[in-house]
C-alpha cells in the first residue's frame, strides 16, 4: 500500500501568517505538521511508499524537507518519501484535490491500494485503527470522519450520516443546512480494485478541487464506509485552527 499527501494548495486563507510557506510544512510546536502525519503513517506496517503531491511553487522547498534529518528520523522505517509537482504555478491553476489524486494515479505503473490524507489535517487518534476498520469492509472505500458539535460551521465540509455498521447512508457536500455535525475528514482508503471509479467520475464531473465531491457521488454508486475518529482534529484552514493546533500539541 502506498500513502499521498495532499501538499498542493496554495494556503490563500492564511497567507498573511504563513508568509511563503506551505500549510504543510507549518511548524506547530517546533515541528512541521507534515511530520505528525508521518510519523501517524509509521503505524501501518503494510505502507511501503509515502507520496507528497505539491506545485511548482513549494516544489523546491518539500524536496529541500525531504532531505532534513528530520523528515528521514519521521520516516524511520526505512520508507521511501517522494516529492511529486503537479506543475500549477498560481492558485487559478491548481488541480484540486481530486485533479492531483488523479495526476499521481496516471503516472503509476502499478495498481496499489492507496491512503490519501490532506497535508493541512492535523490529528492525535493512531492511523492503525482506521486502517483495521478500513480493511475489515475493504474491498469498499473508507473515510475518516469527525464530529466537530458545531453544526453551524459544518457548511465548510461535506456532512454525513452512517448506519449501525459505518456505512455511509448520506452524504452532502458543503450543506447549506448540515443535518448534523458529522464531517469527513480529508482522509481516504482506496482499495487498488476502486481506483477505475476515479477516472468514471471525471467523465461526468468538473468538480475537481474538493475529494469530498468525488466521494459524494460514489456513495451514490458504491458500498462506502466511515471510520469515525475521536481525540483531537483540527483542519489548518485559519488562523483560530492554527492557534489552537499550536495550544494542544505543546
Amino acid at each position: 500500500m502506498k500513502a499521498m499527501i495532499l501538499a498542493a494548495g496554495y494556503g490563500t486563507r492564511l497567507a498573511d501568517v504563513i508568509k511563503d510557506t506551505p500549510k504543510p510544512l507549518i511548524l506547530i510546536n517546533g515541528k512541521p505538521l507534515i511530520e505528525y502525519i508521518i510519523l501517524n503513517l509509521q503505524s501501518i506496517p503494510s505502507l511501503t511508499e509515502m507520496v507528497v503531491i505539491t506545485n511548482n511553487r513549494f516544489f523546491a522547498l518539500f524536496q529541500e524537507w525531504a532531505q532534513t534529518p528530520a523528515c528521514w528520523q519521521a520516516g524511520h522505517r526505512d520508507l521511501k518519501i517522494r516529492v511529486v509537482n503537479d506543475g500549477t504555478h498560481t492558485p487559478e491553476e491548481r488541480l484540486g484535490s481530486v485533479g492531483d489524486i488523479h495526476f499521481v494515479w496516471k503516472s503509476e505503473q502499478q495498481l496499489h491500494d492507496w491512503l490519501i490524507i490532506g497535508g493541512d489535517n492535523l490529528f492525535d487518534q493512531n492511523l492503525a485503527d482506521f486502517m483495521r476498520f478500513a480493511l475489515k469492509h475493504a474491498p469498499a472505500v473508507t473515510i475518516g470522519a469527525y464530529d466537530i458539535h458545531d453544526r453551524k460551521a459544518a457548511v465548510k465540509f461535506g456532512v454525513i450520516a452512517l448506519d449501525a455498521n459505518g456505512k455511509v447512508i448520506s452524504f452532502e457536500e458543503k450543506p447549506a443546512k448540515p443535518k448534523s455535525s458529522l464531517i469527513t475528514m480529508c482522509l481516504y482508503y482506496f482499495p487498488k480494485s476502486t481506483l477505475g471509479y476515479l477516472s468514471e467520475y471525471l467523465g461526468q464531473s468538473q468538480a475537481l478541487d474538493a475529494a469530498g465531491s468525488y466521494i459524494q457521488w460514489l456513495s451514490q454508486k458504491k458500498n462506502v464506509y466511515g471510520f469515525q475518529f475521536n481525540g483531537k482534529w483540527y483542519d489548518i484552514g485559519s488562523i483560530e485552527a492554527l492557534n489552537e493546533a499550536q495550544e494542544y500539541f505543546k
